[in-house]
């Protein structure tokens, strides 16, 4: 159960202050500025919790460990549960402070995905699913090169939250940026109407991304891995 309460703590963190960062202060951060508040979000959790339950805070990456046999079924289950939940505590949080303003919460966004309308380059739905496998394949093929090999595991928290920064600022402007199902969910189930109809778009690519990266990695270091 620590495992899991971690993962709920540090998914609820990344989204709280990711989602944030791009419903309430998109306009003065800016894409770097937003892209940070991610990245960082992760490099804060990583040295907190990653001895606990490595961090994961996104079915995606669960999956890819799953897949590489560094999870359990059983634990794969229980982890996007608990990043699904945390996810929604974010949001829950981020809503309740928006309503406490004079701020409308469907103009904030909340930090929701979208492709369309919704995209602010209006990529349609091809796009989107492009987009979202090829950032989420980048981000989780880093975190398996990065965590398999202790030497690095001092600098493991940095290289992932800098990768996950890297991947928000291509695809900020194209789909939001999501790489991650239970960050994308949360939000799209506050908002409903179009952002929850387009919800599916990312959550399977990203893990379609994930899947695609962690079988990758098994192919390319098997050798090595014997």
């Amino acid at each position: 159960m620590k495992k899991y309460l971690c993962e709920c703590i540090g998914t609820a963190v990344l989204v709280l202050f990711g989602c944030g960062s791009a419903a309430l202060s998109g306009g003065v951060l800016g894409i770097l500025g937003i892209a940070l508040a991610f990245g960082l979000s992760i490099v804060a959790m990583a040295y907190v919790i990653g001895n606990i339950s490595g961090c994961h805070i996104n079915p995606a990456v669960s999956l890819a460990m799953l897949i590489n046999k560094k999870l359990t079924v059983k634990d794969f289950i229980g982890y996007v549960i608990a990043q699904v939940i945390g996810a929604v505590i974010g949001i829950g949080i981020l809503y309740g402070i928006i309503a406490c303003s004079g701020l409308d919460v469907a103009v904030t966004g909340l930090g929701a995905n979208g492709f369309g309308e919704l995209s602010p380059i209006n990529l349609n739905m091809l796009g989107a699913i492009i987009t979202e496998v090829v950032l989420t394949f980048v981000f989780v093929y880093t975190i398996l090169g990065v965590t398999s090999d202790e030497s690095k595991s001092q600098i493991a928290g940095v290289v992932i939250g800098l990768t996950l920064a890297f991947v928000h600022i291509m695809g900020i402007q194209l789909t939001g940026t999501s790489v991650n199902p239970a960050r994308s969910l949360a939000p799209a189930l506050f908002l409903g109407g179009e952002a929850l109809k387009q919800v599916w778009v990312f959550i399977l690519a990203p893990l379609v991304g994930s899947a695609i990266a962690a079988f990758t990695f098994k192919f390319l270091n098997k050798e090595e891995n014997k």
